[in-house]
């Protein structure tokens, strides 16, 4: 019997070892429930072995995070304890310097070889991706998958790039792919959790119980 071209490609895609980590960065000055929903939905529509959430040590593009290094990785520690395909990874609080993307791609391709590599980006973060250090190094060492947020519009350079490498589904072993993932964009930020905090307002259910602690225990952003 002939086989087809889809037929082809999915024996390869059913045969191929999935064996991709997913990088999903930020400062986490807290980590709360929608970071956690990202990182859960684009772990499962990836088909990815883990995520490692890295919180950044010296922001370049951002505002520098409020809290110690310290403490945010003790908070991201204890929002993914018991689910060991979230992995809250220190790797930019231990190094000197500015946090570049690229210099943690490589650190994690060294110590995980064999392993493909993919970028979890939001739509505001890739709309900037262009003007990073190194873009074209990042496509070559890793995949990028935009978390989609209704609303947010591509700028024209973020636009063509995604043109350029645009797949529908990640080929296994391979890199330089950009794709698209939709996940559960919950109306949660960092940033309005440290105000709630500064007001004397509750801040339950917008965090784990577990991050709550930690916050309530080192009594951050009163």
């Amino acid at each position: 019997m002939a086989t087809s071209a889809a037929d082809a490609q999915h024996a390869r895609h059913s045969q191929a070892p999935t064996s991709q980590i997913g990088l999903f960065g930020g400062t986490f000055d807290p980590v709360h429930h929608g970071h956690l929903r990202v990182a859960l939905d684009a772990l499962e529509a990836l088909d990815l072995d883990a995520v490692h959430l890295v919180p950044l040590a010296r922001a370049v593009h951002r505002d520098q995070p409020e809290t110690p290094a310290r403490l945010r990785l003790a908070m991201l520690e204890a929002a993914v304890a018991g689910r060991p395909q979230l992995v809250a990874d220190a790797r930019e609080l231990e190094r000197q310097g500015p946090s570049y993307t690229v210099d943690t791609l490589r650190s994690l391709q060294a110590e995980c070889p064999g392993k493909t590599l993919c970028l979890l980006l939001g739509a505001d973060a890739f709309n900037g991706f262009p003007d990073w250090r190194e873009p074209n190094t990042i496509l070559n060492l890793a995949n990028i998958a935009i978390l989609q947020r209704p609303g947010v519009r591509l700028a024209a350079k973020a636009q063509a790039l995604l043109l350029a490498h645009e797949v529908n589904q990640l080929e296994p072993q391979q890199t330089g792919q950009i794709v698209a993932c939709p996940v559960a964009q919950l109306a949660i930020a960092s940033s309005d959790i440290r105000h709630r905090r500064a007001a004397g307002r509750g801040i339950d259910y917008l965090v784990p119980d577990a991050v709550l602690d930690v916050i309530e225990r080192h009594g951050l952003y009163r």
